[in-house]
């Protein structure tokens, strides 16, 4: 690579960088930039230009090079001939040219290409943007946007009429640039802007000046009230209520979100979200669904909107939903028989993806938490934009048949089909208590690895933050205090979980403590906290987990960690070992009652857990140690040797159990305590 492409490489990912870190310049995923240099071929050592373009599914804000694909610009502009030679069905043959974009690539040629890549290879511009500011997409969706683009900008931009994205378009905007050289960039209508420059640094400052010079538009020339008046009754709850009314609805705006398939969730009361919902025009303006491309794919054509106002009880909120849910159903299986021809992909499921209730704010849902955030935040663009295109003229969204075209474009089906197969646990929400260490932060470290979005309980908050931390991010782990023998904070750690990730489906009972004295020194005082811990905190668990899982409806697994002690009676724990008796009996007692809900309920036993483990380091390692008449740092391989095995039980082979137990492969299971104590004969299961 020569000096000069790696400053225009250098130059371009810093662009893009910076672009795609300010949300006023585009959504998460959405847009695309190049820059064109040139390079020696090293096959016949002549120069070759070469466009260097972000790739399909990439981020602006977290591009790298990575993530750009490289095509030779010859071959892409030959390409037009191509495309010329189709003829009157050259429209209709678009998706050919995606998969002639290969044929185009260079080396090994970095990413995929992505549907926008004629956009930059045709315009006769080293360097071009497209983005999908709100104040931009506000201008592209107003009525009379083209008029608003003339008298905006006059004749620095040009207004380009819907298209959808593909190779035409490309040589519409290629076309423009040529005809009209006084031209920085374009509005696409209903869609959003593209800019170019001689330099990576002309064309950013162009992509800047268009987004600030729609927006100065909009705030000099805008009504006060785009949305029209407040509506009586549907003003935001005050935050207290309103949150509390969120968790009480979550898992049933859950279930309705995962009628055809199990989503992740997320909320927002953002101010935008309640102001829209508070105002008379928001249910014209949610029922013509969103325009942009990136926005629709994410939140589907139009979202459910709760239709009764703010202070509506819990029951009569959850009753309407439901009917609201059906008629949302039929509604999007006609849209889909409205537009569906022979060589449509089959329906995706006619669940809501985006779900409004007045006065509280907003649920978006998605295959997992970072896509159901991001649909989410594609919605607050989608009110930014309604609200600019209303307060200069008329929201005016791409036709619904458009919208249909791009929702199940043969391109986009094929994108899903080339995803990897989900994980075992994608989807599933899972709360860990005393997850902070040893066994609890083993289970919490292997479920966030098979996929599952993990509530870190503990104790102490400070140490729930930093092990949910190391798992990721919070769209992977979010850590949270509680004291389970407290139902307050057990309801409060519960609900905080809900509104993290829209539900719950996996609850381990994992917090737990241990005094080890003969029957005699035992005082009252150390049998109730390890039965208020162990037992009472696995039941207030337990029952407070239930209540979201029968409002769900998606079923679900609770599993305690026991312990081999629950049936082997040992030497100077009788505390101990009877609350652990307790928690055995729990779990044949709530898999009774709780199958018919499709819950499962189980049990693991370990041995002693050594290694990694709080309790042990918290002085029982020195007592049992003591009992054995053995070394405390000899005593895993004391436990070890007296197994039939003759190994260390681990934190991670506890973790095992309990990924195992709660997929698929034991979806039929409940009831059973599953042993893992390398074999100790004296606690087998009779």
């Amino acid at each position: 690579m020569t000096e000069s492409t790696q400053d225009a490489v250098a130059k371009l990912i810093a662009r893009s960088n910076r672009l795609g870190a300010d949300p006023k310049n585009t959504n998460y995923a959405g847009g695309n930039t190049s820059a064109k240099t040139s390079r020696t071929d090293p096959v016949t050592g002549e120069p070759v230009e070469l466009l260097y373009v972000k790739g399909s599914g990439g981020d602006l804000g977290t591009l790298t090079e990575k993530g750009l694909a490289v095509l030779r610009v010859d071959r892409m502009r030959s390409l037009v001939g191509l495309y010329e030679s189709f003829g009157d069905q050259a429209i209709d043959r678009e998706d050919e040219m995606v998969a002639a974009f290969d044929f185009c690539l260079h080396g090994k040629g970095g990413a995929a290409p992505s549907i926008d890549t004629a956009m930059h290879g045709l315009v006769d511009a080293d360097h071009v943007d497209h983005l999908h500011p709100d104040s931009g997409i506000a201008i592209a969706t107003a009525a009379d946007g083209e008029k608003l683009t003339a008298e905006i900008f006059g004749d620095k931009v040009v207004w380009v009429p819907w298209r959808r994205p593909g190779f035409q378009l490309g040589l519409d905007i290629a076309r423009i640039k040529q005809d009209h050289p006084e031209a920085i960039g374009t509005i696409l209508g209903g869609h959003g802007i593209t800019a170019w420059g001689a330099t990576s640094e002309e064309a950013e400052a162009n992509s800047l000046w268009i987004i600030k010079t729609a927006q100065d538009y909009l705030d000099s020339n805008g009504r006060p009230d785009p949305f029209g008046p407040v509506l009586d009754g549907y003003q935001a709850l005050p935050e207290t209520e309103r949150r509390s009314k969120a968790a009480a609805l979550a898992p049933h705006v859950r279930a309705l979100a995962s009628a055809d398939r199990a989503m992740v969730g997320h909320f927002t009361d953002a101010q935008v979200v309640l102001d829209f919902l508070a105002a008379t025009e928001h249910p014209r303006l949610a029922a013509l669904g969103t325009s942009c491309p990136d926005h629709f794919l994410r939140t589907k054509v139009k979202p459910l909107v709760l239709d009764l106002p703010a202070g509506a009880g819990i029951e009569e909120s959850v009753a309407r939903l439901q009917e609201l849910h059906e008629q949302y159903r039929t509604d999007y299986q006609s849209y889909y028989d409205r537009h569906a021809d022979a060589d449509s992909p089959a329906m995706r499921g006619a669940d809501p993806a985006i779900v409004l209730v007045p006065g509280v704010g907003m649920f978006s849902f998605g295959a997992n938490k970072q896509t159901a955030r991001v649909a989410g935040e594609f919605y607050l663009n989608a009110i930014n934009v309604m609200r600019g295109a209303e307060s200069i003229s008329t929201y005016a969204p791409i036709d619904e048949s458009e919208k249909f075209r791009i929702e199940y474009w043969a391109l986009e089906e094929a994108k899903l089909q080339r995803m990897p197969k989900p994980r075992s646990h994608a989807g599933r929400i899972a709360l860990v208590t005393g997850a902070a260490s040893g066994i609890g932060k083993a289970i919490a470290t292997r479920l966030a690895a098979e996929g599952a979005c993990v509530a870190v309980v503990d104790l102490k908050l400070e140490s729930a933050q930093q092990a949910a931390a190391e798992l990721g991010n919070t769209d992977v782990a979010i850590g949270l205090q509680a004291d389970v023998t407290d139902a307050g904070q057990v309801a409060a750690a519960v609900e905080a979980a809900v509104l993290a990730f829209g539900g719950l489906d996996l609850v381990i009972n994992n917090a737990g403590l241990s005094i080890s004295k003969p029957l005699l020194e035992t005082t009252e005082a150390d049998w109730d906290l390890q039965h208020s811990v162990m037992a009472k905190g696995s039941f207030l668990v337990s029952q407070a987990a239930a209540r979201v899982m029968m409002a769900q409806k998606l079923g679900g697994d609770i599993v305690y960690i026991s312990s081999k002690n629950s049936v082997f009676a040992g030497p100077n724990n009788v505390a101990y070992s009877a609350t652990k008796a307790d928690q055995a009996h729990q779990v044949r007692l709530l898999a009774a009652e709780l199958g018919e809900y499709g819950i499962k309920v189980n049990g693991i036993n370990p041995d002693g857990v050594v290694r990694g483990s709080g309790i042990f380091a918290g002085g029982w390692g020195a007592k049992r140690a003591a009992v054995y008449g053995v070394p405390e740092e000899e005593l895993g391989a004391y436990y070890a040797k007296r197994t039939l095995l003759k190994r260390e039980v681990l934190p991670e082979h506890v973790a095992n159990a309990v990924a195992v137990l709660t997929s698929d492969e034991l979806s039929h299971t409940t009831g059973l305590h599953i042993p893992v104590d390398a074999g100790v004969a004296a606690a087998f299961l009779r």
